[in-house]
């Protein structure tokens, strides 16, 4: 029987070889996790927002898919810790292409999804100041999930399904489709996919195997108390603020980073962008910490992690040698799009071993 190794313990890696089980016995699959690092990762720091709507379409379409599975499964809900909270998702205008993804949406998910312009949020009372012509895409069927928690729960469910779950770091992939564990014998796959997130291309660059243009960058939110009411989940494409409500009445926010190829495991927070995700949340939805608190205190925490990027913004499989992929590179919101993404990349594999 053909054997098949994932390299890689985050959620895309763990996802990928739950999904090859539904195809192939489990026994042919060997998942590497690469622990220690697994719990310093992307996916343990995830803030795990989940929405069918996205403006590209290819990544809406799979957002779509992975959200309707989701909301299908009460068991898939319970080992992801799935929280319905509503989404907002907010743009400078509404494009044709908007509105067409907006009625797939609603195909896939009926009853979800609203467009609302400025005026309309704004007197909803969560959002404030929105530029003139903006609008937003609220969908009642959505929320966030704990990509941790899903890894976690499907790394039990593999090893019941009699996968090989080998923890420990990974030295080096060769093109000839061996896995060289760190003070471990190498073992030989017919196919060999990295899903190693941030330290996908460091692993790839040891034996010269190709990254695909594959590139690590910061990600970084903080915690704050929240009050009552707020916006649920959202994105606010305007300003680049992002949040959603966090477990302990705490509030996720975060803005996107410019730091990119930062070694993995080396992302500090930085105390300038935690002022200004404070200052751009006190502006954009009224919220702020008490007594004014800017970082440092009890009040705020801020949460920095490395995470893997394409320039195609998706969690795909992408070919680098005979036998040897990567899945990874879904841009710090793969916990989207990975149901879909890990069935699509698994169909995909079991066909070439046919």
């Amino acid at each position: 029987m053909p054997r098949i190794a994932v390299v890689g313990g985050g959620i895309a890696g763990v996802t990928l070889a739950w999904r090859l089980c539904e195809s192939i016995r489990g026994t042919a699959v060997h998942l590497y996790t690469g622990e220690p690092y697994r719990r310093a990762d992307a996916s343990a720091a995830s803030g795990g927002l989940t929405r069918a709507f996205e403006p590209d379409p290819d990544l809406c379409m799979e957002a779509a898919a992975s959200l309707a599975e989701l909301q299908s499964d009460p068991v898939l809900q319970a080992w992801a810790s799935y929280r319905e909270t509503g989404s907002v998702y907010l743009m400078p205008a509404l494009g044709r292409d908007t509105a067409e993804l907006v009625d797939a949406v609603r195909s896939r998910i009926p009853g979800s999804v609203e467009l609302l312009d400025a005026g309309r949020l704004t007197a909803r009372g969560a959002f404030r100041d929105l530029p003139e012509g903006s609008v937003a895409v609220v969908e009642r069927r959505a929320g966030y999930v704990s990509p941790n928690a899903l890894r976690d729960k499907l790394l039990v469910e593999l090893a019941r399904s009699g996968v090989f779950v080998v923890d420990g770091r990974i030295e080096t992939v060769t093109r000839e489709g061996e896995v060289h564990p760190v003070g471990g014998p190498p073992a030989r796959f017919d196919v060999v996919v990295v899903a190693a997130g941030a330290w996908t291309r460091t692993l790839l660059a040891r034996t010269g195997l190709p990254d695909g243009g594959l590139r690590t960058k910061t990600i970084q939110y903080v915690l704050t108390p929240s009050g009552p009411g707020g916006p649920g989940a959202f994105v606010d494409e305007t300003t680049g603020l992002y949040g959603r409500p966090y477990a302990d009445g705490r509030m996720l926010l975060g803005l996107p980073t410019d730091r990119w190829d930062v070694p993995p495991g080396a992302a500090v927070a930085d105390p300038a962008l935690t002022t200004r995700i404070l200052d751009t949340a006190r502006a954009r939805i009224g919220h702020g910490p008490p007594g004014g608190r800017t970082g440092g205190g009890a009040e705020v925490t801020a949460v920095a992690a490395v995470e893997c990027y394409h320039a195609t913004g998706a969690l795909s499989l992408r070919p680098l040698a005979q036998g040897i992929y990567t899945f990874t590179g879904g841009s710090g919101g793969a916990g989207k799009t990975v149901l879909a993404a890990s069935r699509t990349a698994a169909r995909s594999l079991v066909r070439t071993l046919r």
